[in-house]
């Protein structure tokens, strides 16, 4: 069985799903990384609703890099505090926790969420 990269990301980020949640008082914060920017979503999964999302897309300077990552991180933990969500599961899509999906965290911790 040959694995490429996407395959082996698909099959870790199935193993994360199986494990992991959200509810409407903890939703999950799910990462999606492209190579023109970054995305967040906060999810509930029991009605299967996005509560608020968050993209690199809708920011001044469109690029994908750590430093507007955390800014994602930001909006999107500022969306949450604003509907009243403190706390998250995080869900990093089967990416590896560190550049661009770890400032996005470091970001929304920064800004108030906890998970």
């Amino acid at each position: 069985m040959s694995t490429n990269k996407i395959t082996r990301r698909l099959r870790i980020k199935r193993g994360i799903r199986n494990k992991i949640s959200g509810t409407s008082a903890r939703p999950r914060l799910s990462v999606f990384r492209s190579n023109k920017g970054i995305y967040a979503q906060l999810i509930d999964d029991t009605t299967g609703v996005t509560l608020a999302a968050a993209s690199s897309m809708k920011l001044d300077d469109a690029k994908a890099n750590v430093e507007t990552a955390g800014r994602v991180g930001k909006e999107i933990a500022e969306k949450a505090i604003s509907q009243g969500i403190s706390e998250v599961v995080f869900d990093r899509s089967g990416y590896l926790y560190h550049g661009k999906v770890k400032s996005l965290a470091e970001g929304a911790r920064e800004a108030g969420l906890k998970f």
